[in-house]
This record gives structure tokens, C-alpha cells and sequence, in this order.
């Protein structure tokens, strides 16, 4: 019969061990290609020599407890034993050590020493969101001390198993560097795949294992060992079911969602007739937007609520129902939904006393049953709203009614409120805004399937503290998420959400790797702040995207010296240079005899002086020569407003900003083109910025207030950009 590796783990939980013994860990290693040294299993000091007869020495001893975690720390390993003899007396020692710590032996493991080679550190754990997750590392026993290590979550690719092995700092070691032996770099990722690839060990046992570490294996040239295995088996209550599968049918996605964003029927439960409530808020806003279909506010008694006709329930409104907004107390909601009987497809529930309290946790899972046997699906609880130009359906006040093509989706409702109110100021324009709350029923992944769907969408931004499915979440990015820039604020990168760990891998691996290595594998792009969101968002709703040529080079033109220099680092900080220009375009520039304290370096620095030149038009000079010689993947014009105040009758700025504008669409395709626009806080400069703001807008160039705001919003744009050109 052939040998099922899930038959060691079965076994092992039979005897209620949490733990895979070396040896068997080492045999499940080896069922998956994985390379071990040739050993015997010694229970006393009896057949020591029986056992090393068929071995090559050196050998090496290792005590096997399940009440000791790392054996070298414990005088649990013993190196270079040549006889029998020798391989007794470490025996010895070793139980003599185990004894006085009152631990447990479950025998001893001899096997043959490996020569010296590079040592590295292979392991996986779970995350508590994505899964399975795979750790490479370099330095053997000192990899925690020197956490050389890269995470991809798995399954991962042969491309990710080459790329985590870029991303060690010590990655040169592996080519042969300080005399240690070159290591075969395509063997290295074969032996990761073989761990964490769609048919590798983690991925075959993903409702099996909740750590490994193989640490170290051994490499030199394409010889990949593993001598030491620890395998940590899943709890019973820890497992996990089928992984959910992306919709083929993406028609079908729309049009299941097509009533969400643009409802034929909005129902209001909570307004009142004698006072003014969330609900009733939501009504005038409604009305004052423009809502082109049916209102019907939901009232057991009044006639009419904001002079709308009012009915008693769900169930009565002359229409089915394609959206209800629903604001009343928690306990009285999932009664509600279920009474409906089908006549409601989308109820965002506003309301908050579900899953976000104790209490409240056992009410949400109601809710969803509830809403679930009354045919409906729901969003939150515990949000604010939705914000759909297309539709007509909005939650703020005063909120742009211009369709766009950025769609949002957002677990916090207050900052779903700002991501509107200041995108909008900066110029974003939304094809959907969605707050979703606790994500009970439909949350973030469901509507990021819509979204990477949605015709009207180009541009999609993620605010998220708990993605649900983490591994739909990531499988769906991976597979469908090169279409479109995605941009995630994560919530929560500071909350205590390691796992309990019980090895090197667990102990080292952390929220955060789980979501740099989500973004290294599927291109979606992660930010720190809501500015750094707006920023970003912004770039990529004006910048057309260019695989065959990501953004790297970046020339910056416009006044202030210092203000220059500090740009200059801020982008070689975010992987962008600013690299002296070619000599073609300085012989250009030289040429042009520009005033005295003109810099025609990179960056370009042109005094107030300078820029006020033939009324500002100077710069259509300066621009062609950027933009037909420099070979710039970006150009960043900046200029500081509060310069020119007091600098004589010229105000040059608007003919800098046409001039920007005019060079660029002549050059269209050539480079990027960001223009900031620096203050001093004065409430005169701040209108002006807004009108040149808006001026540049118009013309689909993205507009920012300081330097650093356009190196991250382009580091974000090269970021997309180079993950697309290596795909």
C-alpha cells in the first residue's frame, strides 16, 4: 500500500501528540521530495552499533522530547560522533540533561553529519486571516536572532519562491560570497515549491499542519538537506474547510449586485414623524441628491414621514425592495429581514450592539440566519451607508453627484465619511462607496468580486480590519487583480494578532508579513495612511498605467533649493531616482541661457526670477526639452505659491500650469506628469490653490500639496507597474 503522509499525522493525534517526531516529520518530507540524511531511531544503549553500521560517519545525536522545544539549547545535539562508543556517552549525557528538566524521552535520532554548506531556515505557519504562510531565512539557529527572512503565503510560485529568495539581505551569501559554497538558487526554489507550492507539503496538508519548521537545510551547489524537521498538527478545532472559489461568470456578479449600486427601490427603517433621527437624515439627504426611484420610509403607525407616504412593514411596500437602509434598535432587526419574505434584496443595517460587543455576538449570527431565510443579504451591521453617484444614493451630505470610476469599500463608516468628503476636495471621483461594518453577511471580499467586475470601476480602494476570508481575499487579488490598481489601508497592523507559536516561524511571523507578502504576490497596493489612500487613489485615477515601461526615473522642475534636495531624497527613499539629466537635454537647457542661479541639474531649480519669464511660458521651453530629451518616466513640476507674493505685477502661474499641461498632452505617453502646489497656510494662497487645483484636474493631471505626497503616490504607481512588467 502506498504511503499516506496524512497517516503519520492521524496517528499522531490518536495518542493525543500535537507534534510530529523528527523521524516522522522527516518522512513526510521526504514524501514530497524533500532531501533528509539517512538515520536510525535508538530507544537505550542497546543496537547502537547494529543501528551506525549502516551509516557513513560522522554522525550526529539528537534527543527526541515532546517537552523540548529547541534541542541545542538543551544539550539536546551532539556533533561529529565517530563510533559507537561515542554516540553512548552523548546518549548519556543527554538523559542525564532531560531527567534533571523533568522531561520526557521518547528515544534518540542518530544520522549522518552533513558537510559544511550554507544554512537555511524553511518554515510555515498560519495566519490568522490568510492561512498557510511560508518563511525562507538565512542563518540556520541564528535566524531569529538575525531575521534575514522573506514570507509569501501560500500556495506559492516558482517566481515567488525566486523573489523571497531576492528579497533576503544576505542573498548574496547564496552566490558564494565570504567563501562559503555557491548555492544553486533554482534548486533552492524548487525545494520551496515542493514546501509551499499548490502540490507541495503545506498546501496537500493545509487542514493538517499549523507550523513547520525545517531549520536548517543545509545547501551547497544543487545539494538541498534538511536536518532538522518540526512539525506542529493542527488543532481539531483549528481546521478549516473548502477554500471558497472565484465566480467564472462574472456577468452574473453584476448583475447580482447591479440593485445595490443602482436601486429602483430604497426602504428607510428609522425615520420617525416627530423628531429627526439617522434615518430621516438619510431621506432629505436622499431627496436633496437627486434620487431618481421609489422611497419608502418604514413606520408601524405614521401616514407619512418627509411628506413620503409611509408602510407598516417589509412586506407591504407597493415594490420589492432593492435596498433598505435600516436604523433601529438591534434585537427587533433580524425578525424583521425574515419577514420580508424575498421582498428585499440588500438590507445595510446601520445599526450597531452586534458582533462589535460581547453581547451582541450570538444577535449577529441571528441577523445573518434571519436575513438569510427572508431572502435577503446584508451589509454591516454597525456602518453608516452607501455613497453611489450612479444610483443616486448617498450617506454624506453635499458629496459629488458626478459619476467616477473609483470604488471603495470601507469597514469603518466614519472614515468611509472622509475618504468621500476629502477625496472629493482632491479631486476623486467615486463609481461606489460601500461601508460595511462588522461584515457579518457580505463584507470586503464579496465586494471586491463585484468591483474587479464592475465595467464602471477602474481604480479600487480597501479600507480593512478583518478581511474574513483571507484566503479568497488573496486567491481572488491573484487571480483578477492585475486588471485594476487596488489600494489597501490596513487596520490594526499594531494589534497583538501573532499566533500562539510554537517555532522559529511562528514566533517571527507576524500581521504585517502576511500582508507585505499578500501585496508582493498580487500587486495590490498597501498604504499607512488615509492621505497616503486619497493619494494614491488619485494617481491612479488619472495615470494611465505602462507595464512595458514602469516608472523609475523621475525629473522634478520648479523653486525652492532645499525644497528640491529634500524632494530629491524623499523619492530615492520610495525606489525613484532623480538621476543627473543626459547630456543631450543639459546641452539643451544650457542653451537656453536661463537667468543666473538656475540649476539644469537634476532636480531642475528655477528661481522666482526665472519662472516669471515671458509671464511664466519659460517653462513650455524647459518641459519640451524634459520631455523630448531627459527620457523621464515621470516629471513632477512643484511650485511654491508664497514665492511670488510680492514679486512684482507678474503671476506666472497659471501659464505654468497650461504650459505643464500643453507639453504633456503633446508628449501623451511619454511620462507621468504630477504637478504640487505648496502654500503657506494663508487662507488667500489656499483659494488660489484650489482654482489652479482644479485647473489641472480638468485637464486629468493629479494635483498634490507637497513633495512627499507625490513620491508615495508614484512609488505606488511604479509599484503596480513593475509587478505587472514581471508577471
Amino acid at each position: 500500500m502506498a504511503f499516506d503522509p496524512a497517516d503519520l499525522i492521524r496517528e499522531a493525534r490518536e495518542v493525543g501528540r500535537r507534534t510530529l517526531r523528527e523521524p516522522e516529520g522527516k518522512r513526510l518530507l521526504e514524501a514530497f521530495g524533500v532531501r533528509v540524511p539517512r538515520s536510525a531511531v535508538l530507544q537505550d544503549g542497546v543496537g547502537i552499533p547494529a543501528a551506525i553500521e549502516r551509516l557513513a560517519s560522522p554522525f550526529v545525536l539528537k534527543l527526541m522530547s515532546p517537552d523540548i522545544l529547541h534541542k541545542s539549547d538543551a544539550g539536546g545535539v551532539a556533533l561529529g560522533l565517530h563510533d559507537a562508543r561515542s554516540v553512548e556517552e552523548a546518549m548519556q549525557r543527554m538523559r542525564t540533561e532531560a531527567q534533571a528538566r523533568g522531561a520526557r524521552i521518547d528515544g534518540f535520532l542518530v544520522e549522518e553529519m552533513q558537510p559544511p554548506g550554507v544554512e537555511i531556515a524553511v518554515g510555515a505557519t498560519r495566519d490568522p486571516q490568510f492561512g498557510p504562510m511560508l518563511m525562507v531565512g538565512l542563518g540556520g539557529i541564528f535566524v531569529e536572532v538575525l531575521h534575514d527572512v522573506a514570507f509569501r503565503l501560500c500556495p506559492i510560485t516558482k517566481r515567488d519562491a525566486h523573489a523571497m529568495l531576492d528579497d533576503l539581505r544576505g542573498a548574496r551569501l547564496l552566490d558564494g560570497a565570504r567563501g562559503l559554497p555557491r548555492v544553486d538558487r533554482e534548486a533552492l526554489a524548487a525545494l520551496l515549491v515542493r514546501i509551499g507550492g499548490e502540490d507541495g507539503l503545506v498546501m496537500s496538508l493545509e487542514g493538517e499542519v499549523a507550523e513547520l519548521d525545517v531549520n536548517p537545510v543545509i545547501a551547497a551547489g544543487s545539494d538541498m538537506v534538511a536536518v532538522d524537521a518540526r512539525i506542529i498538527i493542527l488543532d481539531a478545532m483549528e481546521r478549516r474547510g473548502a477554500r471558497r472559489i472565484a465566480t467564472t461568470d462574472e456577468q452574473s456578479i453584476v448583475a447580482r449586485f447591479e440593485p445595490l449600486v443602482r436601486p429602483s427601490t430604497v426602504a428607510v427603517v428609522g425615520a420617525s414623524s416627530s423628531a429627526t433621527t439617522i434615518a430621516n437624515t438619510f431621506i432629505r439627504r436622499m431627496l436633496a441628491f437627486g434620487y431618481p426611484g421609489a422611497i419608502y420610509p418604514i413606520h408601524p403607525t405614521a401616514s407619512a414621514i418627509e411628506k413620503l407616504p409611509c408602510y407598516r412593514s417589509l412586506a407591504e411596500t407597493p415594490q420589492p425592495i432593492d435596498y433598505a437602509y435600516v436604523a433601529i434598535g438591534a434585537r427587533s432587526i433580524p425578525d424583521m429581514l425574515r419577514e420580508a419574505r424575498g421582498r428585499v434584496r440588500f438590507a445595510q443595517v446601520i445599526s450597531s450592539g452586534f458582533g462589535e460587543v460581547k453581547e451582541g455576538v450570538a444577535l449577529e449570527s441571528e441577523l445573518v440566519a434571519k436575513s438569510r431565510e427572508g431572502g435577503c443579504r446584508v451589509i454591516g451591521p454597525n456602518c453608516l451607508g452607501m455613497y453611489s453617484p450612479r444610483g443616486g444614493v448617498t450617506f454624506p451630505a453635499d458629496a459629488p453627484r458626478e459619476p467616477g470610476s473609483i470604488g471603495v469599500v470601507c469597514q469603518s463608516g466614519g472614515l468611509g465619511t472622509d475618504i468621500i468628503k476629502r477625496g472629493s476636495w482632491r479631486g476623486l471621483r467615486f463609481s461606489a462607496v460601500i461601508t460595511v461594518g462588522n461584515s457579518a453577511d457580505l463584507g470586503p471580499v464579496d465586494l471586491l468580486e463585484f468591483l474587479l467586475a464592475d465595467t464602471a470601476t477602474s481604480v479600487i480602494g480597501l479600507y480593512v480590519e478583518d478581511v474574513k476570508d483571507g484566503r479568497f481575499f488573496f486567491e481572488l487579488l491573484r487571480q483578477r487583480g492585475f486588471r485594476k490598481p487596488v489600494v489597501v489601508l490596513w487596520g490594526g497592523r499594531s494589534a497583538q494578532g501573532r499566533m500562539a507559536a510554537a517555532s522559529h516561524t511562528g514566533a517571527m511571523a507576524g500581521n504585517r508579513d502576511a500582508w507585505r507578502a499578500l501585496s508582493k504576490q498580487t500587486g495590490c497596493v498597501l498604504v499607512d495612511t488615509v492621505d497616503q489612500f486619497i493619494n494614491a487613489l488619485l494617481a491612479f485615477q488619472f495615470l494611465p498605467l505602462r507595464s512595458t515601461k514602469p516608472t523609475r526615473s523621475v525629473v522634478l522642475f520648479g523653486n525652492g533649493g532645499g525644497t528640491s534636495v529634500l524632494a530629491a531624497d524623499a523619492f530615492a527613499e520610495r525606489e525613484l531616482d532623480v538621476l543627473p539629466i543626459e547630456s543631450t537635454a543639459r546641452a539643451k537647457l544650457e542653451a537656453m541661457k536661463l537667468p543666473p542661479g538656475t540649476s539644469i541639474a537634476n532636480p531642475i531649480d528655477a528661481p522666482v526670477a526665472t519662472l516669471q519669464q515671458d509671464q511664466g511660458r519659460v517653462a513650455n521651453a524647459i518641459l519640451r526639452v524634459i520631455y523630448e530629451a531627459a527620457s523621464a518616466d515621470a516629471v513632477v513640476m512643484h511650485v511654491n505659491l508664497a514665492a511670488f507674493v510680492g514679486r512684482g505685477d507678474v503671476d506666472p502661474v497659471d501659464n505654468l500650469i497650461e504650459a505643464a499641461v500643453g507639453v504633456h498632452a503633446t508628449h501623451a505617453g511619454t511620462s507621468h506628469l504630477v504637478i504640487v502646489l505648496r502654500v503657506d497656510g494663508s487662507p488667500e494662497l489656499d483659494e488660489r490653490r484650489r482654482r489652479f487645483r482644479q485647473q489641472a484636474l480638468e485637464r486629468r493631471i493629479p494635483v498634490y500639496d507637497e513633495l512627499v505626497e507625490a513620491a508615495d503616490a508614484l512609488r505606488a504607481v511604479s509599484f503596480v507597474e513593475r509587478h505587472r512588467a514581471s508577471a
